[in-house]
């Protein structure tokens, strides 16, 4: 049985992200793909970070309640039904990679989850990451370098 499988067709696992995916463009997410999802998985949730950030790691995205038979998040949109948490910049969407200096890792986590949070929209990563505790089925990571021009 094959793993959670997490990719983008905009750029390689530890590759550069498209700066068009970036404040440097039109700031809106990369396309994802999404497959192997374990059958018991009742939903998936995705957190996009930045542990290189100045002042520790900057949450990017945070979404949950995506339904377990995602199999493409498309460029520039939220997946249809899911939730949208406040990111570090206080909005709830996707906020772009836009580091002050030097290359930043960005962390795309997806997580096939045995529950459906019962979080509202708005919630933090903490809040997510705590409502997700035991309930984690299988990770993928999908990991995206950027520096500004």
């Amino acid at each position: 049985m094959e793993k959670l499988h997490f990719t983008s067709q905009a750029f390689p696992n530890n590759g550069t992200i498209p700066s068009e995916y970036t404040c440097d463009g039109a700031n809106g997410n990369p396309p994802l793909t999404i497959r192997s999802v374990p059958a018991k998985s009742r939903s998936l949730a995705l957190i996009v970070d930045d542990p290189d950030a100045p002042r520790g790691t900057w949450v990017h995205w945070v979404v949950w309640n995506i339904g377990p038979d995602t199999t493409e998040i498309p460029a520039n949109s939220a997946p249809g039904g899911a939730l949208q948490g406040t990111n570090d910049f206080g909005k709830q969407n996707y906020g772009g990679p836009c580091p002050p200096s030097g290359t930043h890792r960005y962390f795309f986590k997806l997580y096939a989850l045995d529950i459906s949070p019962a979080l509202k929209a708005g919630a933090t990563k903490a809040q997510l990451e705590e409502a997700m505790k035991g309930h984690i089925l299988e990770k993928s990571e999908l990991i995206g370098l950027y520096r500004r021009k």
